[in-house]
């Protein structure tokens, strides 16, 4: 992190025991003039200064993530609660929905019922207008049979007719006192029957 806020690492390894940077130091019993000083303390660090570029560059990046954080949290909250809104909305609507759809569906049954009432209903007097109809017919076809009959020996029947009410009245004649002596007795007419 030091390197990347553009410092140098210039430390020395460590030396002496075990790197551990303590050296030995040797006891010397006499003093003499001719002895060796011992050697300079190793380098270290150098004196201290407080780095305040690096230390509030970390700090500073500490707090940029705090506040992409809270950032973030915000929006997450508001997409939640925009999220619940919706889905309340929706819930409501599919509510109503449902309520309809059961209104609808409560009526359309009820329709089904009446029209299937009604195709009964039409069912059951279709088969009597046409029990009434075969009637009819049944009588119309007695009737034409009936008339074929009387038109087919009308002139037999107008001329019987016409011989029995002159024969009527030569009868009514003959007891007023009338002499048919002369008259054929024997003619046989149309309805007179064989002896």
């Amino acid at each position: 992190m030091y390197e990347n806020f553009g410092g140098e690492l210039t430390t020395a390894a460590p030396g002496g025991i075990a790197n551990t940077g303590v050296a030995v130091l040797a006891q010397v019993v006499g003093h003499d003039q001719n002895s060796v000083a011992p050697p300079p303390p190793p380098a270290t660090w150098g004196a201290y200064s407080k780095k305040s570029e690096e230390s509030t560059g970390v700090i500073g990046m500490i707090d940029l993530l705090i506040k992409d954080l809270d950032k973030e949290m915000t929006e997450a909250t508001t997409e939640e609660k925009d999220g619940q809104s919706d889905y309340e909305i929706m819930m409501k609507e599919s509510a109503e929905k449902r309520v309809a759809d059961s209104k609808s569906l409560a009526d359309k049954q009820a329709a089904k019922a009446d029209t299937e009432k009604s195709l009964a209903d039409a069912g059951a007097e279709k088969k009597d207008t046409v029990g009434e109809l075969f009637a009819t017919l049944k009588y119309i076809q007695s009737l034409h049979t009936e008339c074929d009959w009387l038109m087919k020996y009308f002139e037999v029947r107008k001329t019987a007719r016409t011989g029995e009410i002159d024969s009527l009245v030569k009868a009514k004649a003959v007891l007023s006192g009338a002499d048919y002596s002369l008259l054929q007795m024997n003619s046989r007419g149309f309805l007179h029957r064989p002896e």
